[in-house]
């Protein structure tokens, strides 16, 4: 008696040791979660865009002033397009992802413009009053204001140019991104972003293969030294060929850079998919997959702050119809191709995205 007395003593001790290790645990993920939604929300301010959207409502011919109705509540930074009443969406968060020309792990420049070129770049926005993922794939080439450094970092002043090349005018880390997230905040009107997350190429197949690979239709002919492809045909793709999927072109024919971005886009949905896939089986796998990329990744997404974006997206949806490229044209400057937005579609994209009508 006095033996099973004993044994039950400490089997009700282990119980009792572990049910307070998972309340821990559980209050611990709280605690992350609400540190990370703070930190998130705190970061961005939206005033400056609010301004310059209500200009260019004023310039295609809305109104930023209100002309309000009978029972129409009008707040500061509404604006009446097209007849119908929008408002910004204060509670999305936007990131801009970037990925860097670079294969190796991140090390820091030597000289103030020899960061990389990023040669994918994306915003995620999460919406959480429709629980929806959206991205818009910026072309590398997308002609914007950038500001140019000399070689030991001077600052020489701004210019128009490609929007890839801002992330070269740093030290190919935090100060790289940061001028690469308001080059894209200035071509999105001072559109808040909260975070960053910049990738060197070198980290694909890690990211592919986190998720066991991703299969996909090819959406054009690939025909390089270690990666051939025909277009239509069914791929899965596993370690490197990820990367060359993403990353090889043509660079002699003409806007091959807007028909990878295709492909990249291709790509972005087939993983989402995937990675949520995983996320339901282990919500963990965010804070893994983090860690796993900690040397080939510049952010400023702390861990804290994916703990609850990873609980946050668990429910979200996305298809097809979230996935955006903005809309212009590709010409051939003085040395290489650049592409010119649209600007009435850019800001209707914006209200799309980013806006919400006003019943």
């Amino acid at each position: 008696m006095r033996a099973g007395a004993r044994i039950l003593r400490t089997l009700m001790k282990i119980l009792l040791g572990a049910a307070v290790a998972v309340f821990l645990c559980a209050i611990a993920f709280l605690i992350l979660q609400i540190l990370g939604k703070n930190s998130l929300y705190s970061r961005a301010d939206s005033g400056e865009m609010l301004q310059a959207l209500s200009e260019m409502t004023v310039k295609l011919g809305g109104d930023s002033g209100g002309g309000i109705e009978e029972n129409e509540e009008w707040m500061d930074g509404d604006i009446r397009y097209q007849g119908i009443h929008y408002r910004y969406n204060e509670d999305v968060l936007t990131f801009l992802f970037m990925g860097i020309d670079k294969m190796t792990e991140v090390q820091k420049a030597e000289d103030g413009y020899d960061g990389g070129q990023s040669d994918a770049l994306f915003l995620l926005v999460l919406d959480p009053h429709r629980k929806k993922i959206s991205v818009i794939g910026i072309p590398r080439d997308t002609m914007t204001e950038i500001q140019v450094y000399g070689r030991e970092g001077e600052y020489i002043g701004t210019a128009p140019g490609q929007v890839t090349l801002q992330h070269g005018y740093g030290d190919g880390a935090e100060l790289s991104c940061e001028r690469s997230v308001k080059a894209v905040s200035h071509l999105f009107y001072n559109l808040p972003i909260h975070g960053y997350c910049a990738i060197n190429m070198g980290a694909i197949p890690l990211i592919n293969d986190a998720v066991g690979g991703i299969e996909l239709q090819a959406l054009e002919t690939l025909d390089f030294k270690n990666f051939h492809v025909k277009e239509g045909e069914t791929v899965h793709l596993k370690g490197m060929n990820a990367y060359y999927y993403l990353h090889n072109r043509d660079t002699g024919s003409f806007n091959s850079a807007g028909r990878r971005l295709g492909r990249q886009k291709q790509y972005l949905t087939a993983y989402a998919d995937a990675a949520i896939g995983a996320m339901k089986k282990d919500i963990t796998f965010p804070v893994t997959l983090y860690s796993t990329l900690s040397k080939y990744m510049v952010t400023d997404i702390s861990v804290d702050e994916v703990s609850y974006l990873a609980t946050q997206v668990m429910g979200y949806s996305f298809d097809g119809e979230g996935m955006h490229s903005l809309a212009g044209v590709t010409v051939m400057g003085e040395k290489f191709e650049e592409f010119y937005v649209d600007e009435k579609s850019l800001y209707e994209l914006i209200l799309k995205v980013f806006y919400e009508e006003v019943e």
